[in-house]
C-alpha cells in the first residue's frame, strides 16, 4: 500500500454511532412503550413488570454496546446483537401472554 492509502484508512473502523441506527431507534421506542404498558395494565408488584422492562432495556442497551464494540471486535458486536435479539424475543413472548 502506498503512504497515501495508509493515511486515508484509519487503524480501526468507526463504530459506536448507535443513535442513528434504525434498530436502536426502534428498540428505544419499544422500551418506552413497554414501560408505559406495564405501568398502565399490570398490577403493581407483578414480577412480570420487571421482566418485561428489563428485556426491553436489555435489547436497547445491547444494540448500543454492540455498536460501540464494532470498531474493535466484530465477534463481540455479533454476540451483543444476538443478546439484544434474544431479549426482544423474550419480550415478545411476554406480550403474547396478554
Amino acid at each position: 500500500m502506498s503512504r497515501q492509502a495508509d493515511s486515508d484508512e484509519s487503524l480501526l473502523p468507526v463504530g459506536g454511532n448507535y443513535r442513528k441506527l434504525f434498530t436502536f431507534q426502534k428498540a428505544e421506542a419499544v422500551f418506552d412503550i413497554t414501560s408505559y404498558f406495564c405501568n398502565k395494565y399490570l398490577r403493581r408488584g407483578d414480577r412480570t413488570i420487571d421482566q418485561m422492562v428489563q428485556a426491553a432495556r436489555s435489547g436497547k442497551q445491547n444494540i448500543a454496546e454492540g455498536s460501540a464494540a464494532s470498531s474493535t471486535s466484530k465477534e463481540m458486536e455479533i454476540k451483543l446483537i444476538n443478546v439484544a435479539k434474544a431479549s426482544s424475543q423474550e419480550l415478545l413472548l411476554d406480550y403474547e401472554d396478554y
